[in-house]
């Protein structure tokens, strides 16, 4: 059965991806930590869509998670063709005053885990020759963000792992994609513990998702989200790393001093 397992799929972003892929007649296997709201998810999907939501409750920040969802689909009977990796979470503050275990918990999540179940998924993939991989990364991937240290070194790393994934993939019919949204509306702060920042432009999970689909659909290896983000992103390659660097301190400093 043709599947799309999507992660940290009980809100935000993945929620939205659960909805559209569900509208398009795909099935769906979500995992996230609330079997709650996934089991709400789950519910409406299935009565809206008339196609197969599943879902797995799974802490992903535990080392053994990624092994454990793995065979989970497996005993099912589930074929991943497509793999959404958007768990993860950030932190906002001087790197010397947050809670280590914290950040070493995000890079669990955002880095570990992610490479740890896209090396699961992409080997049947690649025995198919077709397949999907979508890895949320982040704006705050293209450049350092003081006062986001490890959120954005974690975005960096997945942007680069993507990358070079989708080149390495491209002749065995698998499709991976970095999808970099900016700020968008999700509990991405409340969940930092971070008070939202007063930064324009942000946007909804359903568009963030919207420019996904388009990159999917042009078989783009990155795709940024949002044109205020494109044109940032494309500016910051004029300016020397050390100038874009002081702007980003500049603009965060203010709101720890």
């Amino acid at each position: 059965m043709n599947t799309t397992l999507i992660t940290g799929a009980s809100s935000g972003i993945g929620a939205a991806f659960a909805r559209k892929f569900a509208a398009l007649g795909r099935n769906v296997f979500l995992v996230a930590r609330s079997e709650d709201k996934l089991i709400t998810i789950c519910n409406e999907l299935g009565r809206m869509s008339g196609i197969r939501a599943q879902y797995f409750a799974l802490d992903l920040t535990q080392p053994d998670a990624p092994a454990r969802l793995f065979e989970e689909a497996t005993k099912r009977g589930l074929e991943i063709d497509m793999l959404v990796n958007n768990a993860g979470f950030g932190s906002m503050g001087y790197f010397d005053k947050l809670d280590a275990a914290r950040e070493l918990e995000m890079i669990q999540l955002n880095v570990t885990a992610l490479v740890d179940l896209t090396y699961r998924f992409l080997l049947p993939m690649r025995d198919r020759k077709q397949g999907t991989i979508i890895n949320v990364a982040s704006t705050a991937g293209f450049q350092p963000v003081p006062f986001m240290t490890t959120y954005a070194a974690t975005k960096a790393f997945v942007l680069s792992f993507s990358e070079a994934l989708s080149e390495e993939n491209r002749r065995f019919g698998v499709h991976v994609m970095a999808l970099c949204p900016g700020v968008t509306e999700t509990n991405f702060f409340e969940a930092a513990k971070m008070d939202r920042p007063p930064i324009r432009g942000s946007q909804t999970p359903e568009e963030v998702v919207e420019t996904a689909i388009r990159g999917l659909n042009r078989r783009k290896s990155v795709i940024i989200s949002g044109w205020p983000n494109r044109l940032t992103v494309f500016a910051e390659r004029f300016f020397p790393r050390s100038i874009v660097l002081k702007v980003a301190g500049k603009a965060l400093r203010g709101r720890f001093e």
